[in-house]
């Protein structure tokens, strides 16, 4: 049926097009979306293998840690904002890696950065390694494990004194061991300030 005048024509053509770039912008916040959520592309998996002091072949990982933490630890994935009970987690004690159980973070330098995810400002001396990170577009500071290289988090410059860092943690890459109530050694002391 062809359009009986300039008008109609305009408005077919205007609606074409209208469709056409609400279906490019559906797309894109999708793919935008999954981008936060998903594990790293392929190219960023064939990077050179790393040794550390614990290694796993894939089918073990993929047996000892839940799906979660498995997507997160092993692929780099990143949870939901909001979604780790950890964020909120406001007892004395320790966070440790989810994958070998290091510890990584005192309670006493946590803080509620309001982003979602749990964060410290600095973590356990000699707990975990860092590593630039430029997918996405973007140039961060990768956070894992040192002991398994499990990826936790990034870290950013927008933390609170004394450091000025935020370390910004998956909560699915950690768990939590509640400080005994008699402990006088919350690991408190054993922070570093990076340099």
């Amino acid at each position: 049926m062809a359009p009986s005048s300039l008008l109609e024509m305009a408005m077919s053509l205007s609606r074409r097009h209208l469709l056409g770039l609400g279906g490019m912008a559906a797309a894109a916040s999708v793919l935008g979306i999954g981008a936060c959520s998903r594990a790293a592309p392929a190219a960023a998996e064939a990077a050179p293998a790393r040794r550390y002091e614990i290694m796993r072949s894939d089918a073990q990982w993929k047996q000892q840690l839940t799906p979660a933490q498995y997507a997160v630890l092993r692929q780099q994935a990143t949870e939901r904002a909001g979604s780790s009970p950890l964020d909120r987690e406001k007892r004395r004690g320790t966070f440790h890696c989810a994958g070998c159980a290091l510890p990584l973070f005192s309670s006493s330098t946590k803080f509620d950065s309001g982003t979602g995810w749990p964060s410290f400002w600095a973590p356990l001396h000699d707990a975990v390694g860092e590593q630039r990170d430029t997918l996405f577009g973007m140039v961060r500071v990768e956070i894992h494990c040192r002991r398994c290289g499990g990826h936790l988090g990034h870290v950013f410059n927008d933390g609170p004194r004394p450091t000025g860092l935020r370390y910004c943690m998956n909560g699915a890459a950690l768990t939590f061991e509640p400080a005994a109530s008699t402990d006088a050694n919350d690991a408190d002391s054993a922070w570093r300030v990076p340099v």
